[in-house]
C-alpha cells in the first residue's frame, strides 16, 4: 500500500466520499494499484479497518466511447439481487475536478481473477473443470435476466445492435491506428457485408457484458464459485452471442500463442475445449446460437481493437503498471483468426 498512484489524489477522494458518505472512511486512506488491468485503472483502497474498490479511466488517450464509469455502475446497481453476482456499489462521481475523470467506488470482493494456466494446474483438472463450468452458468444466468424487471429496459438499443457494432469498432481502430492494417479492413468489410443477415434473431436480445472471460471474475477460494463478475464498461443491450463469442476466443487465443497476450487459462488440465463450451451454454441457457462464423469473426475484430488501443497509449507513454511492451505483437494473429472464423464472401 502507498499514498497518492498515478490516477489516485486520495486527500481528494477522501474529501468526496465523506460529503457522499459520512462517516465511513476513519483514518487516512492508503491505496494500491491492482495488477493485471490493460483498460480501466483499478485501485484497492483502505483506511486500515474498513476496504473499498475505485475504478476510473486510463491516463491520456480515451476514445470517446470506452471507459464508460456511468455504464459500468449503473449495470453492476440494477444486476445486484440477481442470479449474477456483483459487487456491491457505493458512490459514482461525475466531477472531474476530483481525480481527473469519472469514478466509482464499490465493495472490494474476495476471490481470484484467474488469468494463467499455471494457477488453476495448482487447482487440479476437478475443480477447474467445475470453474469453467459455473462461468459459463454465470453468462447464461446473465442473459436470462429481463431488462425491464432491474430497471436496465433504457440501457441500450437492441435493434440495430451488430450494425453499430461493427462500426462502432471500425471507428475505434481509426482512432488508434499505429500502422495500416489491410487485413483488418478486409475483416471489417466482410464484417459489414454480412451483418444485415445475422441481425434478425430477437431471441438473442438480452443484457450483454461485453467483455466476458475468467479474469473479469473473482472466484472464491474454498467454493470455486463466482463471487463477483467486474469490468462493465461495455455492458449494454444487444445480442447476447456476442458474448458467448467473445469467451470462446479469448479461450481460443489462451490455448494457442496468443495466451501471453490475453489468458492462457485454456491450457489448464481440465478446461473443456470450445465445442464442449458452447455445448453448456446452450443447455444452460436455453438458447441455439445457430452459426457463430460471424460473431466469432466480430470478436476476434473487437479484441484486436482493443490491444490496438492499449499498444498506443504504451506508444505514447500513457499506461499505469506493467505487461504492456508485447501488447501490439497480437494483433495480426488476432485478425488472421478472425478471417479463418468469418470465412470467405
Amino acid at each position: 500500500m502507498s499514498d497518492d498512484l498515478p490516477g489516485l489524489d486520495l486527500a481528494k477522494l477522501k474529501d468526496w466520499y465523506d460529503a457522499e458518505r459520512p462517516g465511513e472512511i476513519a483514518g487516512e486512506l492508503r491505496a494500491e494499484l491492482v495488477a493485471g488491468g490493460k483498460s480501466n485503472l483499478t485501485y484497492r483502497v483502505t483506511d486500515g479497518a474498513s476496504r473499498w474498490i475505485v475504478r476510473r479511466p486510463p491516463l491520456g488517450h480515451v476514445q470517446a466511447t470506452a471507459h464508460d464509469m456511468g455504464r459500468e455502475y449503473t449495470a453492476m446497481s440494477a444486476l445486484e439481487g440477481t442470479d449474477v453476482p456483483v459487487p456491491t456499489m457505493y458512490a459514482h462521481c461525475t466531477d472531474d475536478s476530483v481525480l481527473g475523470a469519472p469514478f466509482y467506488v464499490m465493495e472490494q470482493v474476495d476471490g481470484s481473477a484467474y488469468r494463467r494456466a499455471s494457477e488453476l494446474d495448482a487447482l487440479g483438472p476437478e475443480r477447474t473443470r467445475a470453474i469453467a463450468g459455473r462461468l459459463v452458468e454465470v453468462l447464461a444466468s446473465l442473459h436470462a435476466v429481463d431488462p425491464r424487471l432491474v430497471g436496465l429496459e433504457g440501457f441500450g438499443k437492441p435493434d440495430g445492435f451488430l450494425e453499430r457494432q461493427v462500426r462502432r469498432w471500425g471507428q475505434q481502430l481509426e482512432g488508434s491506428k499505429t500502422r495500416e492494417h489491410p487485413d483488418a479492413d478486409e475483416l471489417h468489410r466482410r464484417l459489414t457485408a454480412r451483418v444485415e443477415a445475422v441481425s434478425a434473431d430477437a431471441s438473442a436480445v438480452g443484457i450483454v457484458h461485453g467483455d466476458y472471460r475468467l479474469d473479469n471474475c473473482l472466484v472464491g477460494a474454498e467454493d470455486d464459485e463466482i463471487h463477483a463478475v467486474v469490468d462493465w464498461e461495455m455492458a449494454t443491450l444487444g445480442d447476447t452471442r456476442t458474448d458467448v463469442a467473445l469467451m470462446l476466443v479469448y479461450e481460443t487465443l489462451g490455448a494457442s500463442a496468443g495466451g501471453d497476450l490475453v489468458s492462457d487459462v485454456a491450457k489448464a488440465q481440465g478446461w473443456p475445449g470450445n465445442d464442449e463450451q458452447l455445448a453448456a451454454y446452450t443447455a444452460a441457457s436455453g438458447r441455439e446460437p445457430g452459426d457463430m462464423g460471424f460473431h466469432l469473426g466480430l470478436a476476434y475484430y473487437k479484441l484486436a481493437v482493443i490491444l490496438e488501443g492499449i499498444h498506443y497509449r504504451y506508444l505514447q507513454g500513457q499506461t499505469v503498471g506493467e505487461g504492456f511492451d508485447r501488447i501490439g505483437e497480437g494483433f495480426d494473429l488476432i485478425i488472421a483468426a478472425g478471417l479463418h472464423s468469418i470465412g470467405e464472401d
